[in-house]
This record gives C-alpha cells, sequence and structure tokens, in this order.
C-alpha cells in the first residue's frame, strides 16, 4: 500500500496535465449521455453570466416591476443552482463523472511502475538551460533529426 501510494504521488506529478484531461473528459462524457442535465447546466451557467457576471453594476435587475438589489439577485441564484443541482440529477451526474475519472487515474497511477521518467539532476543533458530541456524533442542544427 505505502508503495502504490508513492507510485501514485509520483505519477500525479508527472501525469498531472493527462489525469486532469482524464477526469475532464470523463465528466464530459457523462453530461453528453444525459443531454437533459447538460442543459440544466447550460440554463444555470446562462442565468448567472445574464443575471450576475456579464450585467452592468450601474444596471439593477428588473422583473415583473420590482428592482433587485445585487444581493438579492445573488441570493436567488444560488437559490435557484441549488435547486436546480438536487431537484434534477445534475449534481449526482457531475459527482459520478468525477468519481470515475478519479477512478482510472488512481488506478493508473498506483499501479504504473515510474521507471526513468524522473530525473533527479536537473542539469544532465542540457547543462542547466530550461529552454533546450523543454524544447529537447527538437534536434540540434545540422544534427540530422
Amino acid at each position: 500500500l505505502s508503495e502504490a501510494t508513492s507510485r501514485l504521488r509520483r505519477n500525479l506529478a508527472y501525469f498531472r496535465v493527462n489525469y486532469a484531461a482524464v477526469v475532464a473528459f470523463s465528466l464530459a462524457a457523462s453530461l453528453l449521455a444525459h443531454p437533459f442535465s447538460l442543459l440544466v447546466l447550460l440554463a444555470i451557467l446562462g442565468g448567472w453570466c445574464f443575471l450576475y457576471v456579464f450585467r452592468a453594476a450601474d444596471q439593477p435587475v428588473v422583473l415583473f416591476g420590482r428592482t433587485f438589489t445585487d444581493r438579492e439577485t445573488l441570493l436567488g441564484l444560488v437559490v435557484a443552482s441549488v435547486l436546480a443541482f438536487f431537484m434534477t440529477s445534475v449534481a449526482s451526474l457531475i459527482i459520478s463523472g468525477l468519481l470515475v475519472g478519479g477512478a482510472i487515474v488512481a488506478v493508473h497511477g498506483a499501479f504504473r511502475v515510474p521507471e526513468d521518467l524522473f530525473l533527479d539532476d536537473p542539469s544532465v543533458g542540457s547543462n542547466g538551460n530550461t529552454t533546450s530541456r523543454l524544447l529537447s524533442f527538437l534536434g540540434a542544427p545540422g544534427s540530422g533529426v
């Protein structure tokens, strides 16, 4: 168990971008499999953008002849979001997508043995030049690569 935890920690450090992509893909696949939940999530996002994020500060929200303050607008959006998340399957879908992606990441990270992926000495082969390490896949001029 301690070896698996150590491998998981080292693989998380090395594959963090790939793991984030796997979790995002898992979340996207779970939302695309349930279009109604995706529409609810987009409606919530649209409401937040239209009523709070992109609204001018000097322009109050007016619905049915009543003017709402920023605090009332924020409270209404929070309540609407919580109701939409927990009265529909959006919350359970997001949680299950994150759990599936996390499980895939945990299994890969625990079982993949990091061989020589991690160099302890950063100046090996590059004389300390970070640009050449970043672009190490490019061959030197005249090297025939």
